[in-house]
């Protein structure tokens, strides 16, 4: 019994969050309102709260579950990675980026990193900040991967160099967000130039 509340618990948790996409897709997230996310979730207001204290937190939460399904993808990437060192890299950065708009448009995402500067106290706020750390560490695992392969050089400290290069794709990723007019190719494109000279720099041949 208790896994079949356990199980219903998630479903309806996944059916506010799916509803909140499609809402804040649709309206906007300020035109929003949880009463409305209950509704199309087929819950009731009381329910939806439950589950999140505020509508940023439920945006939050998008931005986690966008987060977790790049980290996951990402770690097949580290497994099994390109042989050269700029293409592992490049590769791993695309992925994040081409997966960013799947459940948010940039207005979410605007709005995602106000409220976790805002409210860095709030349990999703946190998860959000321990989800930039896992993916600056999947970039120290990609370059410790490619030192063991000997396509990195040995002496190179794999967590401060992932450090840099997370720092330096984060960074463009919010002016990405900033820009209602440039795309996801033009942020990759963009990256790229600047991460290649780097990736040359630390790589063995």
């Amino acid at each position: 019994m208790t896994g079949l509340r356990e199980r219903q618990k998630l479903a309806r948790r996944q059916r506010i969050l799916d509803a909140a996409m499609i809402l804040f897709n649709r309206d906007g997230y300020d035109k929003t309102r949880i009463e409305d996310i209950a509704e199309v979730a087929e819950v009731s207001a009381g329910t939806a709260y439950n589950y999140y204290q505020s509508k940023a937190d439920i945006l939050i939460a998008v931005v986690s579950m966008e987060v977790e399904e790049s980290f996951a993808a990402g770690k097949k990437l580290v497994a099994s990675p390109p042989d050269s060192v700029d293409g592992a890299l490049n590769k791993l950065i695309a992925l994040y980026y081409e997966h960013s708009l799947v459940y948010l448009s940039k207005e979410m995402w605007r709005m995602a990193m106000s409220f976790s500067i805002q409210r860095p106290e709030t349990p999703f706020s946190k998860r959000y900040s321990e989800l930039d750390r896992l993916i600056c560490l999947q970039f120290a695992s990609l370059i410790l991967v490619l030192q063991k392969h000997g396509k990195v050089v040995s002496s190179i400290d794999h967590e401060a160099m992932a450090c840099v290069i997370f720092n330096h794709l984060n960074m463009m990723f919010v002016e990405f967000v900033k820009s209602d007019s440039m795309t996801v190719q033009e942020l990759k494109t963009t990256v790229r130039a600047q991460v290649t000279p780097l990736a040359k720099l630390i790589a063995t041949g």
